[in-house]
């Protein structure tokens, strides 16, 4: 994400045009905040002249192997093609509490998450988390974040498990508008 701050003339060892002084920002490597029980864990890809492979869940008798924080019972594994520069926002799982697990097997997702749990200590943060097949790893959302996605210029494949099934009679599928907490989060980075 770019820092809007605009450069002063004593910070720069090249001095610009007053035109190009005006314009120019620079790019911020810090990351963005981070949001009370979500968290991101890099998967191994095994690699080899024919290809790859990479252990997604390790399931035991309490639900998946190695995560932080409260286990998660995996009751469904789902997953969901993106078509090129698909925006999918916002959803989030008030009535039944759902917890998700995301995983990018191919292509990008650019995501964004927030935090709408009134009692939560990050109440409204936003994080943001790119989601990529190249490198592969685990997003655990917790139920009470809003989350949503923009697919790449090549689309996304994900693969996510949940601790609720769907109830197509019953939905626990909350809609908030796509542009509910800006619009500005899903502009196409030309810088």
């Amino acid at each position: 994400m770019a820092d809007d701050r605009n450069a002063a003339p004593g910070d720069l060892a090249v001095p610009l045009t007053d035109d190009a002084l005006a314009a120019i920002s620079f790019q911020s490597y810090e990351r963005t905040p981070t949001i009370e029980g979500v968290y991101v864990r890099p998967l191994r890809k095994h690699r080899a002249e024919n290809g790859w492979f990479a252990e997604l869940l390790r399931l035991d008798g309490g639900g998946v192997e190695g995560l932080p924080g409260a286990p998660l019972e995996v009751r469904q594994l789902s997953a969901s093609r993106a078509a090129a520069g698909r925006v999918n926002a916002f959803h989030i799982h008030p009535r039944r509490g759902q917890n998700e697990l995301w995983t990018v097997l191919q292509g990008q997702l650019l995501v964004w998450l927030v935090d709408c749990r009134a009692e939560s200590a990050t109440a409204g943060v936003r994080q943001r988390v790119v989601l990529s097949g190249e490198e592969p790893v685990q997003l655990f959302i917790p139920a009470g974040v809003a989350h949503g996605y923009r697919a790449g210029p090549e689309g996304a494949l994900l693969v996510y498990a949940m601790d609720r099934q769907f109830e197509a009679a019953a939905p626990d599928e909350g809609r908030l508008p796509w542009d509910h907490f800006g619009a500005g989060l899903w502009e196409e980075d030309r810088g």
